[in-house]
């Protein structure tokens, strides 16, 4: 099963110089590149972070970053998207086989905080997104809702899902949902030693389960229209 997300994840990334798609030499170079972007604006933020700081992290020559983006902004943007393509991937890969939407739901949150808890710099780059790049702070979410909003009308279509729901609000709801329980339960979590947990603890996410499976379920006699 191939999803939006899979493909996006696929495509191939063109050269800023060539305008041809990367060598895979190219596309590793990249990768590190984002990665050490990743490693160095969850660290220090947008501001105090440099080029020269990313392309030390990376390992990589200060000359070669520019063959892959023309500036700071550049490589935070191109960091918040792939990002969002990571996460959506996280989700819809875990969501393959789910027999019902409820259980789509349950397998797609386990796999969007497995991505968090190994990913912490979601957060903080997302937000400090809205204010280095607001459009790209809205493709992020809109991303995210969009696959989300379908995968709900088709739900209702087939009884899955209360039929009486705007699919909309819905997606909106769920997704800030999730991303408020994993920054209280994920990010600020920590242990004694100060160490951050790997994983959702077992009993929030049950009871975050428990709240969207009563939500979602449907009502017997409650027909409704599926679009507001």
């Amino acid at each position: 099963m191939t999803t939006p997300a899979d493909a996006e994840l696929d495509a191939p990334v063109v050269s800023k110089a060539t305008g041809r798609p990367l060598t895979k030499r190219g596309e590793a170079t990249r990768r590190r590149l984002l990665e050490a972007a990743e490693q160095v604006f969850a660290e220090q933020g947008y501001h105090e972070a440099s080029i020269v700081k990313i392309t030390e992290r990376a390992g990589i020559g200060l000359g070669t970053f520019y063959l892959y983006f023309d500036s700071k902004q550049a490589v935070f943007e191109a960091l918040v998207i792939d990002l969002n393509k990571r996460v959506r991937h996280s989700m819809s890969e875990a969501m393959i086989g789910a027999a019902s939407r409820l259980e789509a739901e349950r397998a797609g949150f386990a796999g969007f905080f497995r991505f968090t808890a190994a990913h912490p710099a979601l957060y903080r780059v997302v937000r400090e997104a809205e204010f280095v790049s607001p459009e790209t702070l809205h493709l992020h979410y809109t991303r995210i809702v969009e696959g989300y909003e379908e995968g709900l009308r088709a739900a209702q279509q087939v009884g899955d899902v209360d039929r009486r729901l705007d699919p909309t609000v819905t997606a909106w709801a769920l997704m800030g949902m999730g991303e408020l329980i994993g920054m209280r339960f994920l990010l600020w979590e920590r242990d004694a030693d100060g160490v951050p947990p790997e994983e959702l603890d077992a009993h929030v996410f049950d009871a975050m389960m428990r709240f969207i499976d009563n939500a979602l379920a449907p009502r017997g006699g409650m027909e409704g229209p599926t679009d507001a």
